[in-house]
Order: structure tokens, then sequence, then C-alpha cells
């Protein structure tokens, strides 16, 4: 740790302050993460959330703030009407590190700058073409990326991709890139960090699925937060994607090829999918069959996802795209309580148009869930709309941020 003398020097029982520093070390990373995700928003609960004695936990705090993670206030306020001695407030540092935070999808793609606490710090302005070729994709952000930590002068801990496809580890290859044109098993994680490292970028870089970070994101920033076993569903710009955190970790099967929901069937009878199939969920609820349904001629001007959600909230009152929406929930309904019968999860949340389609009807979409699923009928299964704008470049940055939250000393050393 950084050893900086505590100026109270020792206890009465002669305990110095470099003695509840040893005895922190290995409590660095656990308090970080608590603060990072909001859940010890004083000195005083953190010193409860990791079971050490409240010296401890103040150096443990003071080491955090002397690396420039947190801020620990230095006149702590007791609030209007409570007892006892006041606790320090905790906050993440708002000049600390950053992440750097990359997406690509099917429009497009965008670079960001995300801080602890998953607080995004400066964003590039998202370019609309996507190469064939990812290592030109991956460049150009990764250079966007590369002028912002230029502009804001921040360090840099990391960085972390979000893709729209299934991301097979340990080699990190995108399986499925159907939507982009990429090869099929391009090494995107490889690519990713060849570009990081070129652009002079510290640290070390990511790729995961787009629906898995978002789901990490929320689970620790969002809608999703104290759940214990919380089902993602979403639609990108194109398709459909599943993520599960169980017990606080995603659930990534044995090569990170898990909850693939796309492909559960929904209507038997109904459009090809590319998988082979007929009716999965990734065509028959994603931003394309609702414009499909609705007999909207899709435009250049703004991605599919934009005019997918702008035409149920502009033209929801018109009773074909009425129809449309409700064909999508009631899809969308089955293929979530088919997972509800599998998972029994304890909180599902939606997001990009499946959020809309939630907002447009929300009783109409839980009552296909309760019905159609053992689990719904008996107890109801929470379902709610995603909170946060951005949760899969968040989440890209969650997988950089976490050697950090693992050890701060060693990764920031």
């Amino acid at each position: 740790m950084s050893g900086k003398a505590d100026p109270r020097s020792a206890t009465g029982d002669g305990t110095t302050s470099r003695t509840r520093l040893d005895r922190g070390r290995g409590a660095l990373g656990p308090a970080l993460e608590l603060v990072h995700t909001g859940r010890a928003p004083t000195r005083a609960v953190l010193t409860a959330e990791l079971g050490v004695t409240r010296a401890t936990a103040g150096a443990v705090a003071a080491e955090l703030e002397a690396l420039g993670l947190i801020r620990v206030d230095a006149r702590p306020g007791a609030a209007a009407g409570s007892q006892g001695r006041p606790s320090h407030r905790l906050a993440v540092a708002e000049d600390g590190p950053v992440a750097l935070a990359a997406q690509v999808h099917a429009d497009g793609f965008r670079a960001a700058l995300v801080g602890l606490g998953g607080r995004i710090v400066a964003t590039a302005p998202g370019c609309e073409v996507v190469d064939a070729d990812p290592a030109k994709v991956l460049g150009s952000v990764v250079e966007a990326g590369a002028e912002l930590l230029r502009q804001t002068g921040r360090r840099c801990v990391g960085a972390g991709l979000a893709v729209p496809s299934a991301v097979a580890e340990p080699e990190g290859l995108a399986l499925n890139p159907l939507h982009l044109a990429w090869p099929a098993g391009a090494p995107v994680r490889r690519i990713f960090e060849e570009q990081v490292r070129a652009a002079g970028i510290d640290g070390p870089a990511f790729a995961a699925n787009d629906v898995n970070l978002a789901a990490l994101a929320e689970h620790r920033h969002g809608a999703g937060r104290g759940a214990r076993d919380l089902l993602c569903v979403a639609t990108g710009h194109r398709g459909v994607g599943g993520a599960l955190v169980l017990d606080g970790r995603l659930h990534m099967g044995s090569s990170g090829l898990a909850l693939e929901v796309g492909h559960l069937t929904v209507h038997p009878e109904g459009r090809p999918c590319h998988c082979g199939s007929r009716g999965c969920l990734d065509v028959e609820a994603d931003p394309l069959a609702l414009l499909t349904a609705a007999g909207r001629e899709p435009g250049p001007e703004v991605s599919l996802l934009q005019q997918a959600i702008d035409l149920i909230r502009n033209h929801y009152d018109d009773v074909t795209v009425r129809t449309a929406t409700e064909a999508l929930i009631d899809r969308l309904g089955l293929g979530l309580a088919g997972l509800v019968n599998i998972l029994n999860p304890d909180r599902i949340i939606l997001g990009g148009l499946h959020r809309t389609l939630l907002d447009a009807d929300p009783d109409r979409l839980r009552a296909v869930v309760a019905d159609r699923s053992l689990w719904g009928q008996s107890g109801g299964v929470p379902i709610l709309a995603c909170t946060l704008d951005h949760n899969s470049l968040v989440g890209a940055a969650e997988l950089a941020w976490q050697p950090v939250l693992d050890d701060p000393l060693g990764a920031l050393a």
C-alpha cells in the first residue's frame, strides 16, 4: 500500500496505523467495490459490510483516497434528527481514473470514458458506418477513445469492448456477428487489444457480448441492483440477446456462450431465422420485426432501433402500430415465460426496444408471462425496464475496472 503515516500515529494499545493498513490490505478491493456500486455511502456502512474495526475501515478508506479512487468527506455532518456520532461520507472520485469503453453495433460505433460508479465522463460522436473489416472499425473506435483521453488528461485503467455477437472464451472470438458483415469467428479481443496498444493506451483490454455487459452494468448500477438471480433480455439495433447474473456474477456457460435467448422459438410458423429455424425471438421481437409488422419501410435517417422506438412512442394510437406492438409483446412474453420456467430468476429487466414494449403495455406483457410460466402464476416475477443510458458501454467499462476492483494496489502500481 502507499504507506502514508496516519497523523494520529498509534492507538492506546500500541496498534499503529501501519498495522491497521496491513490488516486491511485484503479489504481494499471489497471496499472499493462497495463504494463503486453505491452500497457503502458512509464509513460506518463500510465498516459493517467489511466486518472490520472502525479504525481498519478508516485506514482502508484513506488508502483508497490516496490512490485517487474515492473521496472521504473531512467533516461529516449528522443528518437532521439523527443521534450519535456522524459518519464520514464516501463517494467515488469525480476526477479519478477512467476506463475506455467501446461499443460496436449494426448502425455504428461509439467510444466513451467511464469512471467508477458507472459514471460516463465523456463520449465521442458515434460513427454510422461499420466496415466489414473489424480491424478498421476497432482502430477507429479506439482512436476516438484515445482522443478523449488526450482531451481530458485522465489516467486510463484499461479498455473494454461490447459487440453484438456471442464471444467465445477463452480466445475472444466473435462467433456470429451477423449484422456487422464481419467474418464468423473474428478474433475481436486480440484485434481490440492490438489497437489499444497501438494507440498507446495503458491497461488490459477486454471484449464481450453487448447484452452480457448491459446486464452487468444494470446489476451494479441500475435496475438490477440488489437482485440475486437477474435475467436481462434486450434488443440491440438488430436481433435479441439475453444474459443472466447469478449470485452477483455473469453466467457465461462453459465457453462464454450461455443465454442465446434470441433463438427461442416463439412463433413456429413465423419468419425464417438466420440460425436455420423459424419464428425465433431474434426475428420476431426485434426492431425490424416491429417496423415490418406495422407496414413501415425502414429509412436510412436513424437506426432501426430508434425508428422502432419512435414509432411506438409517437404513433401508438394508430391501430396498425398498436396491433404490431401487441403482437411483439405477446411473442416476447412467450419467450420470457419459457425462460422463467427454466431459470427461476428473482427479477427480469428489459432493454432496447423491449423496454419500450414494456412501457407501452406493462399489464399485457406481465399477464402473458404469468399465464405461461409456472412460477409467474405462483409468485410473479418483477419485470422492470433497464434504467442506464448506454448500459453496454458502462458494462464494457466494468470489464476494464474489474482488475482494479480485484486488487487496487496491484492494478494501479
